[in-house]
């Protein structure tokens, strides 16, 4: 009977570690896509922060954030909804009246880790109002906003950006500084959704603020697009206290 050939003991070993290479390359693939995949939702059920809870130095990072004025009732679920997509913050300035009406989106925009800020009950001209009604609009509007989130706004955002010493003073007294925006897509006087991303666009730059709102027509579907593309720029969004570093903004102070 002639000898029986045996394997070496290295091609053995060979095929042993080729199988456990090829198992945690798997195992790296199928976590990597999970990451990518994930709901803000299972995100918070895996105990991840949300997506504007973390520090970011803006300093280093090339950093721009997103404000969307209006009312919870536009279709600011929509505009969620993309954000997350791309794991992006933006700071929502709401009008207070219809706060109660939309709860849940309220409270969604502060719990998947979105700023909240102060836009007026009633979006008047705070320069052309008694200094009372400056302080109801703004106090009440911020009041809802605690009372729905348990977070009082320290942001607040004049309508059509009118602002001057008198305000300055009463948003100083309310604990409110005020934020304007360096780049406005003017997306009320448009549905040229073309147009608004190119504005968007042309007028980003790094630590700038961008004013757009969700009402009108043209907003929402040109928000794809003008995410992609910042994203692409190598732009990191974030909200606006931390485009200012958190804790800075002073009460009653215009940053524009």
């Amino acid at each position: 009977m002639g000898k029986v050939k045996r394997r070496p003991r290295f091609y053995v070993l060979l095929g042993v570690a080729v199988l456990a290479v090829a198992a945690l390359v798997t195992v790296v693939v199928v976590r990597s896509f999970a990451m990518v995949t994930v709901s803000p939702e299972q995100a918070r059920e895996r105990g991840e922060g949300p997506v504007g809870s973390g520090r970011v130095d803006c300093s280093r990072a090339k950093c721009i954030a997103l404000t969307f004025d209006g009312s919870p009732g536009e279709p600011t679920a929509r505009v969620l909804d993309l954000l997350a997509q791309h794991h992006a913050a933006g700071t929502f300035f709401l009008e207070g009246r219809d706060l109660h009406l939309h709860p849940d989106v309220v409270r969604r925009i502060a719990a998947e880790g979105h700023e909240i800020g102060d836009h007026t009950w009633n979006h008047p001209r705070l320069t052309e109002v008694s200094d009372q009604q400056v302080r109801e609009e703004l106090g009440r509007t911020a009041d809802a906003i605690e009372e729905l989130t348990g977070r009082r706004p320290t942001l607040m955002r004049p309508p059509e950006g009118r602002t001057d010493d008198r305000v300055s003073g009463i948003s100083r007294e309310l604990g409110l500084a005020q934020v304007l925006w360096t780049v406005t897509a003017k997306d009320y006087a448009t549905e040229d959704t073309a147009l608004i991303t190119r504005r968007v666009l042309d007028g980003a730059a790094r630590d700038g603020i961008v004013l757009l709102h969700p009402l009108h027509a043209g907003t929402v579907p040109a928000l794809p697009a003008v995410l992609e593309a910042l994203e692409g720029q190598g732009y990191t969004f974030v909200t606006v206290s931390q485009l200012l570093a958190p804790g800075t903004a002073a009460p009653g102070t215009i940053y524009r």
